[in-house]
């Protein structure tokens, strides 16, 4: 009788261990600003296998490598520009507390998502969601409205939690959520006027609309500025990026947030348009994830609610870096589509002493730079200002070496600071 008793209570334990928990926390990789885990994709032999997955909220479509599609036994479909697949019921996520065992489990539902888009890449590049990237799918705001969520960038964890479950910390902010795709707006202010800025942790850099900068630029020619996406405004090395205006934002309001000296470049008049289209509501731009690293920030979908809890006051240095804009290709090389002036003159030697637009950079100090990440060749790239990096370049299949210097972008003018110290009123 007691033996029966015994096997009845340990069959009884073991059914509640096998109950899914109700949350997850998972360590984060930062990776050019942007938050990337680990994700557990379903296999029809009824395994997982794991793979890099990229937190993005700021997206509406959930996206996916065609390897990564094919894995699961999707059935894909592509067109000349373009595939998409019928999403698979869910995803894994594995607790790191637990260490991987079945207990920690939780299954993600993609039951709300009408299809998987699937870049449409070569055989070679199956792998490649994005260029630049190690993520080969993306949680992205149609997955993550249904949950609790927190991001916590000063001890690199994420956490994700069946609605109401997490207990969240910090100030918080009424926000509009827009119940179709789960995009966040929050109530902002910039020079005294109100707006509306999306919350987006997938973006390095945050954007406001061209007008918006533009009329910035204008009244505030003493903020920092600068031309060309370098460090983390070089978000996807699209052709345009070169180009980019930078602009550092004195203050700005942030829901309850008070922000100073906020990298930000210019959205386009047709990109605005259509970010704004795909909000759902007026809105001025969007405020990225370098902007937010400091904090752990609680996505309150159920109540439309965001908190803040400042977890540091540290405040690195952002560009502080080599002066290129690179482009991630397909093939996991780096090519250079552009080099930022410095001091009116180009900050690493170029044309025929040095570098040419068109190169590939292949190494940072010896340090082989092919089938790295944005993120990793970005720390690569930076330092102190003065500090020297020895750089591999590659050109028609010979390569050669040029040194550069890391530079101080974006910051004041040596003779501006002068003014403000000797303008300092004395104790």
């Amino acid at each position: 009788m007691r033996f029966r008793i015994f096997i009845a209570l340990v069959l009884v334990t073991a059914a509640f261990a096998q109950v899914a928990p109700k949350s997850v926390t998972i360590p984060i990789t930062l990776d050019h600003d942007r938050v990337v885990i680990d994700v557990y994709l379903p296999l029809p032999d009824g395994t997982t296998k794991r793979i890099r997955g990229w937190v993005d909220n700021g997206n509406a479509d959930l996206t996916m490598s065609r390897r990564a599609a094919t894995l699961m036994g999707l059935n894909v479909t592509c067109d000349d520009k373009a595939c998409t697949a019928p999403p698979p019921a869910a995803i894994m996520l594995h607790d790191a507390k637990t260490g991987g065992m079945k207990t920690g489990d939780m299954k993600i539902s993609l039951a709300n998502i009408k299809e998987v888009k699937i870049p449409l890449k070569p055989v070679s590049a199956a792998s490649v969601m994005v260029p630049g990237m190690s993520a080969e799918i993306n949680l992205n705001a149609s997955v993550l409205r249904h949950y609790d969520v927190l991001i916590d960038f000063p001890d690199r964890e994420f956490t994700i939690a069946q609605p109401g479950t997490l207990k969240f910390k910090g100030i918080s902010s009424k926000v509009l959520v827009n119940a179709e795709t789960g995009l966040i707006q929050v109530p902002s202010q910039i020079e005294n006027k109100k707006y509306n800025l999306a919350l987006d942790v997938g973006a390095s850099i945050s954007f406001l609309s061209q007008d918006l900068f533009d009329k910035l630029q204008a009244a505030h020619p003493d903020w920092p500025h600068m031309t060309g996406a370098i460090g983390p405004a070089n978000m996807w090395g699209w052709a345009e990026e070169p180009a980019w205006k930078l602009l550092r934002v004195d203050r700005l309001h942030f829901g309850p947030l008070y922000l100073t000296s906020v990298p930000t470049t210019g959205f386009a008049k047709d990109v605005m348009d259509w970010f704004e289209k795909r909000a759902g509501i007026a809105t001025i731009g969007l405020l990225g994830s370098n902007a937010l690293l400091n904090y752990r920030i609680g996505l309150d979908y159920a109540h439309s609610t965001v908190y803040f809890d400042i977890g540091s006051t540290f405040k690195a240095p952002d560009f502080d870096v080599i002066g290129f804009t690179l482009r991630p290709e397909d093939d996991g090389r780096f090519t250079i589509l552009g080099i930022a002036d410095f001091d009116g003159k180009p900050s690493v030697p170029a044309l025929s002493d040095g570098i040419r637009i068109g190169d590939h950079l292949v190494a940072v100090d010896g340090i082989p730079v092919p089938d790295s990440t944005m993120g990793q060749v970005w720390s690569l790239l930076e330092g102190t200002p003065g500090q020297e990096r020895k750089l591999r370049i590659e050109r028609d299949g010979n390569q050669f070496d040029v040194v550069a210097h890391v530079q101080h972008f974006l910051g004041e003018p040596p003779e501006e600071k002068d003014t403000k110290k000797k303008s300092k009123p004395k104790n």
